[in-house]
């Protein structure tokens, strides 16, 4: 037992932090109710109102509060606690979740209760997101095990994603979308329990100088002034407007194209689950930071082709077959952007990083979930999925020709971190 305790903590040497144990088991199952919510809120709301447009607008108004807030949560991340930041919005999102399921099991549930409290979840995310990233360093006793960290974070989360949407089908198929909320909601008693059996050491409070202007301001100049972190950032978005329009266009897919139901939406979104696990697990137990640029390029192109042959498709293991790669580009470029970033970030400037690496990830997707809803209702669903396909390829292009110039700039800040004397051993 203590050889396989051993082999673990070796491949996945996050793992031998109490504190981090906590935070896994925690968010897993958590996670998992959040993934069957964001299911059964695009099938409610389209069976709602048989719109592609409302889809976009119902996307839009759970994540543009991070695009507008997420600098000033930062900011709040930066000079408060972390840890009892996440208790709170945690119990926040549970209240949500539960007030979904007791209007929709009382049947009263209305399009505009679902825009309202997507719109409190917005509010939620735009705290909760930057506190979340900037708040695992904190969990690890090690910090070379940091980068193995956010790579389990990943992959967890695309556990979550492939079991969460499978299960979700089948429960709205046989029971409906209320019981996907009222599941949600009582996830969070495990989060906010984990948090609380964590021995987390008092949190030090640094007086700074000026005002929450002058450090959201301060954040952006650090961020992009510094082209590797500014082309992330830039790549980062470039992907979340275009390429991930396909959450809410997979069920008109679903529906119109390969004439299923909630089911055949479950098994699509679990499909982009098992790509996005994959990518996950290889990053997870990738021994070295080195060579991260080179995924962080190839992936976007990922996407982009499985977003192009998912739109072409017109039989279900086909498109199982290419939300796998949809699965898969998107995990690479989302989790290997975030360990880039946690590596090479001042400590001071941590949360003010994550939360422009959130605004530029979730608070882009509102964005491209109104723009795809409108070009879905004028072109239909499949053609916009094309486009989105063939912009993620031309930024894949373009970041991997600036790569090289990026490489350079970084190697200083990994040998001032001893980053690459620790990878050499």
């Amino acid at each position: 037992m203590n050889r396989q305790a051993t082999q673990r903590n070796s491949l996945l040497p996050a793992l031998r932090s109490r504190n981090y144990q906590l935070f896994f088991a925690g968010q897993g199952i958590s996670l998992i109710g959040t993934w069957m919510t964001q299911l059964a809120t695009i099938w409610l709301v389209y069976s709602l109102t048989n719109s592609p447009f409302m889809l976009g607008v119902v996307g839009f108004t759970s994540q543009i509060p991070s695009f507008f807030l997420a600098p000033f949560g930062g900011v709040f991340v930066d000079r408060f606690s972390r840890y009892r930041t996440l208790i709170g919005t945690q119990i926040l999102a549970m209240i949500q979740s539960l007030t979904l399921a007791v209007l929709a099991l009382s049947g009263i549930i209305q399009i505009w209760h679902i825009i309202a409290l997507s719109l409190f979840q917005g509010f939620i995310n735009a705290v909760d997101a930057p506190a979340r990233q900037a708040f695992v360093p904190e969990l690890i006793e090690r910090r070379e095990d940091l980068a193995n960290a956010i790579a389990i974070n990943s992959t967890m989360i695309n556990g979550a994603r492939l079991i969460g949407p499978a299960v979700g089908g089948l429960l709205i198929a046989s029971v409906g979308t209320a019981y996907c909320f009222l599941i949600d909601g009582l996830s969070y008693i495990a989060v906010i329990a984990a948090l609380l059996a964590m021995k987390i050491k008092p949190w030090k409070f640094t007086v700074t100088q000026g005002s929450p202007l002058q450090k959201v301001k301060e954040g952006f100049v650090y961020a992009f002034s510094f082209p590797p972190i500014r082309s992330i950032l830039l790549l980062s978005a470039l992907v979340s407007l275009m390429g991930l329009q396909n959450t809410i266009l997979v069920p008109v897919i679903a529906e119109e194209t390969l004439k299923g139901g909630a089911e055949t939406l479950g098994f699509l979104m679990a499909a982009s689950g098992v790509g996005a696990l994959s990518g996950g697990i290889y990053l997870a137990t990738r021994q070295t930071i080195l060579g991260i640029g080179k995924l962080i390029s190839l992936a976007p192109a990922i996407l982009g082709i499985g977003l192009i042959a998912f739109a072409s498709s017109r039989f279900l293991p086909i498109s199982l077959f290419t939300m796998l790669f949809v699965g898969l580009g998107t995990i690479l470029q989302i989790a290997a952007s975030n360990t880039f970033l946690q590596t090479i970030v001042e400590e001071d400037k941590r949360g003010r990083l994550m939360s422009l690496y959130t605004m530029s990830f979730l608070g882009m997707i509102p964005l491209g979930n109104l723009l795809g809803g409108v070009l879905a209702s004028h072109i239909g669903a499949a053609n916009t999925l094309i486009i989105d396909g063939v912009v993620c390829i031309i930024g894949s292009i373009i970041f991997s020709r600036h790569l090289p110039n990026l490489k350079e700039m970084v190697i200083p800040i990994y040998e001032q971190k001893g980053i690459l004397i620790s990878q050499k051993k």
